[in-house]
């Protein structure tokens, strides 16, 4: 009768000997695979960093805003690096169909938690793509908020408030909002009400203040300075101020304007009425 031991040994000996000759069989096929997958690597990773530069001098040469060059360097060198990993494990053998497959089922869950997240991404693509704004621009958003852009980021735009605060507002929220540029035609008109009382010689007024407009060495010619009755008031008649200066020195001019409109009044005898109320006393009438 045999000896099972013999029997086992037997078998072991044969598999082994199958898989040493696969292993030998196989082993210049493996090797040439991994061999070849880094060097498409080593390539691919240096491809990708010549074509990096290359953008970066076309996005400077064309002065494309920093914001949206950072954005769009970003956006290429990752595609560009998963096209390289796809082709990569390709060499090596793996199927790319089901490796896709797992890719857009966890981009799937992905997208469902983070669903203000993508909406914040798409604003920003939306920002830097329509430029409605850029660095350095004062805005003011229907949703409640303004300041001076100081970084537009792909999820978030980082406003500095005239009282220097930093204020990050999500994309989604200011892409979705009415915008207000006031810095972007590199001009602002200030507009602001004087209100004069009722017995004023509205003519002499407007003559007052366009003068004083005149004399303020900020203000343009060109569009000219307006003063324009606007409303009548509760206590008195509205006198709207408009002149047009650079965006740098808009608050100047403005603050000029009113400390200088006020004293040109004063000095010419127009009265600029405060908010005030009457009381009358009706006393009895003796018998």
């Amino acid at each position: 009768m045999p000896n099972p031991l013999n029997l086992n040994l037997t078998n072991i000996e044969s598999n082994w000997s199958k898989l040493s000759a696969k292993a030998i069989d196989y082993a210049p096929r493996i090797a040439t695979a991994i061999i070849s997958a880094v060097i498409i690597l080593l390539f691919g990773l240096w491809m990708i960093k010549i074509i990096n530069k290359i953008i970066s001098r076309v996005f400077e040469k064309q002065n494309v805003d920093i914001s949206l060059r950072r954005f769009l360097s970003n956006l290429t060198d990752w595609s560009l690096k998963i096209l390289l990993f796809i082709i990569v494990i390709t060499q090596l053998g793996v199927q790319t169909s089901a490796f896709i497959a797992m890719i857009g089922a966890a981009g799937l869950a992905i997208g469902l938690a983070l669903q203000g997240s993508l909406s914040n991404f798409a604003g920003g693509v939306l920002i830097l793509t329509l430029r409605p704004f850029k660095i350095g621009d004062y805005i003011s958003a229907s949703s409640g908020v303004s300041g001076t852009v100081m970084l537009i980021d792909i999820f978030n735009t980082k406003l500095r408030t005239p009282q220097n605060q930093l204020l990050v507002v999500p994309n989604g929220i200011l892409s979705n909002s009415s915008i207000t540029n006031f810095t972007e035609l590199g001009t602002r008109r200030t507009w602001f009400d004087i209100g004069v009382s009722y017995n004023t010689d509205l003519n002499k007024a407007k003559d007052i203040l366009l003068n004083t407009i005149a004399k303020n060495e900020l203000a343009y010619k060109d569009p000219s300075p307006e003063v324009v009755v606007t409303t009548l008031g509760t206590n008195t008649i509205n006198l709207s101020v408009r002149a047009t200066t650079g965006n740098e020195n808009f608050w100047t001019m403005n603050e000029q304007l009113i400390i200088d409109c006020k004293n040109a009044l004063d000095a010419g005898g127009i009265e600029i009425p405060f908010a005030q109320t009457d009381v009358y006393a009706i006393g009895k009438k003796s018998h």
